[in-house]
């Protein structure tokens, strides 16, 4: 479907659906249909993947006959990332989470590794393109048609990035372009070669990318790009990191969130709210209070728990993800009844830091840094001191550009705004030009010291 041809919104805009009839139908019609999934799946893979059988059984269920309701659902145990890492160590590669035999599987990929031991994923060619068409969905809502180009600046390694993205852009019909095995400079000539209308990649290394490219006195907002969408990190729903990429590109940013063990899961619309869409036709969302295990009610931050319902080569059910959202599950001004995660992931449950008893994620202290456009680059560094966690900032502000009055006076000023907003204090480091990490995929800012 070409913009054109689009239905028009209570705002007058044209929205682009991948599937406009579950997208859109009323919400009891789509968890008939999310139910209606899950126990054709569970009896898919009943006896045949041995995880899940006897974790089942071990809980009291019989056969899939014993799901007929969501109370019957709500009763299945949830699934740890610890289970799934032992099983993959006692029952290794790949462990016993595999309905089939393993010629049936045409994919791997693993866990980016950035929360404890990597995780090993197959899929089957039919799970591949459950993956892929997850993606779509992410493109469509972001306005991507078959007239865009999407260029990948992603590595293509085994941590499944943009893997599936790329499969994706080729679902609506957009050309692909890869840009693994290149340096910055060869994919910003890249971009100024090919003239893609879409970027896909971390938010990080967009940010990389347009620093890079004013080095060489290329400005990216002046190039084809009008369409970024951003996974691996939850800055693109950070409203000052999205700010700054959109002024970067003169384009407008999408975020996008997904998990290797998972899938690609939520995408942002066209409406650009910092509130993705997860795909409910394709998942099962619960938000659980994660000392309880209870169900929080919308709007109540929580923990996210996803079951895929579209993956049954290699399932996750209940899964509890870790990521701390807050979930909506009212129809959206773009028409689509998918619930949001307001804010996109506000952050990893273990990932909080507790600063002399105040609880910080990550992702509020980007926000206010990042609304310091002169700040090239940061990172978060805990140290204990006596017994309690205290936090510096190493702010790497470009010394050629500002004079050290100007230096100091936002490093000031960052300062107070972290005490306003955060009531915590911290101390800063500012960094000379070029000396703090930059990351391709997934940034690592956060950095314990002893």
């Amino acid at each position: 479907m070409s913009l054109a041809d689009a239905p028009i919104n209570n705002k007058g805009e044209k929205i682009i659906y991948y599937n406009e009839l579950e997208e859109t139908m009323d919400r009891e019609e789509l968890r008939n249909l999310q139910l209606t999934k899950f126990k054709a799946g569970l009896n898919e893979i009943w006896g045949k993947n041995k995880f899940y059988t006897e974790k089942y059984k071990a809980s009291g269920i019989k056969s899939p006959d014993d799901i007929n309701s969501w109370e019957d659902f709500y009763r299945l145990p949830f699934t740890l990332k610890s289970e799934l890492v032992q099983d993959q160590e006692q029952n290794g590669p790949y462990g016993s989470n595999v309905t089939y035999s393993l010629d049936k599987y045409v994919r791997l990929h693993q866990t980016s590794g950035t929360t404890g031991k990597p995780l090993k994923w197959l899929d089957t060619e039919e799970s591949w393109d459950w993956e892929a068409k997850t993606w779509a969905y992410a493109f469509k809502g972001a306005g991507v048609t078959e007239w865009d180009t999407v260029f990948f600046p992603f590595t293509f390694g085994p941590f499944i990035g943009f893997w599936a993205a790329f499969e994706g852009a080729q679902k609506v019909g957009a050309i692909s372009i890869p840009g693994g095995g290149q340096d910055t400079n060869t994919r910003i000539n890249a971009i100024l070669d090919h003239k893609p209308t879409v970027l896909a990649c971390t938010p990080s290394y967009a940010l990389r990318l347009a620093e890079v490219a004013l080095q060489q006195g290329i400005d990216l907002s002046q190039s084809s790009i009008k369409i970024t969408i951003h996974g691996g990190e939850p800055g693109a729903s950070i409203p000052s990191t999205k700010k700054q990429i959109e002024q970067a590109y003169g384009a407008k940013c999408h975020d996008q969130h997904g998990m290797t063990e998972m899938g690609s899961l939520s995408y942002e619309c066209q409406l650009r709210l910092g509130s993705p869409h997860i795909v409910e036709s394709e998942f099962i969302p619960e938000v659980i209070n994660p000392e309880t295990g209870l169900h929080c009610a919308d709007g109540e931050p929580g923990e996210l728990v996803l079951t895929n319902i579209g993956r049954w080569g290699m399932p996750n059910l209940r899964y509890r993800t870790g990521d701390r959202v807050i979930l909506n599950s009212k129809r959206c001004d773009c028409g689509r009844i998918f619930a949001r995660l307001v804010g996109g992931v506000i952050g990893r449950i273990d990932d909080m830091l507790i600063i002399r008893g105040v609880n910080v994620f990550p992702s509020a202290l980007e926000n206010i840094v990042r609304g310091y456009p002169e700040v090239a680059e940061f990172m978060i560094e805990v140290r204990k001191v006596k017994e309690m966690d205290d936090l510096k900032l190493k702010l790497e502000i470009n010394e050629s550009k500002y004079s050290p009055e100007k230096i100091q006076e936002i490093g000031r000023a960052i300062v107070e705004e972290v005490r306003n907003k955060l009531q915590i204090r911290v101390e800063t480091e500012l960094c000379s030009a070029g000396s703090l990490p930059r990351f391709e995929a997934k940034a690592k800012r956060v950095v314990r010291v002893s």
